[in-house]
C-alpha cells in the first residue's frame, strides 16, 4: 500500500515538475530568444516566481533537493552563457529523470524486498514447525525411555529378590532333607530291633516248657508293650515320609513356578533393555537432525534481520520517503 501511494506521489511530483517546466516556457515564450525589454522583464519575472515557489516548498518541506535546485535554478537565471532559461528547463529535466530513477529504483528494491520477506517468513515457520515437532518425538521417546529403565531397575530388583529367595529356599529344602534322612535311618533302625525283639520273644514263648508256662502271664505285657512301641514307629515313619514328600513337592512346585517367573522377567529385561536403547539411538539422531535444522532456523533469522534491518528498519520510513519526496514534488 505505501508502495502504491509513493508511486502516486511520484507521479503527482513529476506532474508538478512538469508543470514548472511548462510555466518557465511559457514566460520565457517557450525557450526563444528575447526580443524586447518587456519580454525579458515578463521572463525575469515568471522565472523569479518559479524560483520563488521552489524556495517556499524547500522551506515548507526542508528539502535539501529543492533548496539545491532553487539556487541553481537562481544561479542560472542571474546571467552566464547561454539561454538561462533553458539552463532551468534542463535542471528541472535533470530533476525529473533523477527522480524517475528513483523510482524505478525503489520499485525493483521493494519487489526484492517483499520477496525476500515473503520467502524468509516462509522458511523461519518451516524450520521452526519443524524443531517443534522434532523437541516433541524427543520429549516422548525420552520420557519412554525413561519409564522403561524404571521398569527394568524394577524387574532387575525382583530377579534379585527371587534368586534370594529360591537360594533360601534351597537351603531350606536341604537341610529338612539331611533331618529326613537321619530320622528315617535311626526310626528304621529302631523298629528293626522292635521287630527282632517281638520275633525272640513270641519264638520263646511259643516253645513247650513248663517253666515258661508258669510265667505266660507276665509275657503278654511284654509283648503287648513291644508292640505298641513297633506301632509307634511306624507311625512316626511314616509321618515323616509323608511330611517329606509333602515338602519335596511344594520345594520342587515353588522352584518351576520361580523359574518360570525367573525366565519371564528376565526376557522382559531384554526386550525393555533394547527398546531403550533403540529410543536413545533415536533420540541421539533426532537432536542431531534438530541441531542442523537450529542451524539452519538461526541462519535464516540472520538473513532476515538483515533483510528488515534493510527494508524496513530505517530511521526514514517508506511513508516518510514518500511524504517527502511528495512534498519536494
Amino acid at each position: 500500500e505505501d508502495f502504491e501511494a509513493e508511486t502516486k506521489s511520484r507521479g503527482d511530483e513529476l506532474n508538478a515538475l512538469a508543470t514548472a517546466k511548462q510555466v518557465i516556457a511559457e514566460a520565457t515564450g517557450g525557450g526563444e530568444p528575447a526580443e524586447s525589454f518587456l519580454q525579458v522583464k515578463r521572463a525575469q519575472l515568471g522565472s523569479d516566481s518559479v524560483v520563488r515557489q521552489v524556495r517556499r516548498l524547500a522551506r515548507e518541506q526542508h528539502s535539501a533537493a529543492l533548496v539545491q535546485l532553487a539556487t541553481r535554478m537562481a544561479a542560472a537565471m542571474r546571467g552566464g552563457s547561454g539561454d538561462p532559461f533553458e539552463k532551468v528547463r534542463g535542471l528541472i529535466s535533470d530533476m525529473i529523470t533523477k527522480l524517475e530513477d528513483e523510482a524505478e529504483a525503489e520499485a525493483t528494491k521493494k519487489a526484492y524486498c517483499d520477496k525476500e520477506l515473503v520467502e524468509s517468513s516462509d522458511k523461519k515457520l518451516q524450520k521452526t514447525t519443524e524443531i517443534d515437532k522434532l523437541s516433541t518425538k524427543i520429549d516422548q521417546m525420552s520420557a519412554k525411555s525413561a519409564q522403561l529403565k524404571e521398569e527394568v531397575a524394577e524387574l532387575q530388583g525382583a530377579l534379585a529378590k527371587l534368586a534370594q529367595a529360591q537360594a533360601e529356599m534351597d537351603s531350606l529344602r536341604q537341610k529338612e532333607h539331611e533331618i529326613f534322612v537321619k530320622s528315617k535311618a535311626e526310626m528304621e533302625q529302631g523298629l528293626e530291633g522292635v521287630k527282632l525283639a517281638l520275633k525272640i520273644l513270641s519264638e520263646y514263648y511259643a516253645s513247650e516248657g513248663k517253666d515258661h508256662k508258669a510265667a505266660s502271664g507276665g509275657s503278654e505285657g511284654i509283648m503287648g508293650l513291644l508292640e505298641v512301641v513297633e506301632s509307634d514307629f511306624s507311625k512316626s515313619l511314616a509321618e515323616i515320609m509323608t511330611t517329606e514328600d509333602t515338602s519335596a513337592a511344594e520345594y520342587d512346585k515353588e522352584t518351576k513356578e520361580n523359574a518360570i517367573e525367573k525366565t519371564m522377567k528376565t526376557k522382559d529385561v531384554e526386550h525393555k533393555t533394547k527398546e531403550s536403547a533403540y529410543l536413545d539411538k533415536t533420540v541421539s539422531e533426532l537432536s542431531a537432525d534438530r541441531s542442523g535444522v537450529q542451524a539452519e532456523l538461526d541462519a535464516v533469522l540472520e538473513y532476515l534481520k538483515k533483510i528488515e534491518e534493510q527494508c524496513i528498519a530505517k530511521a526514514e520510513t517508506y511513508a516518510d520517503r514518500k511524504a517527502r519526496r511528495e512534498a519536494e514534488i
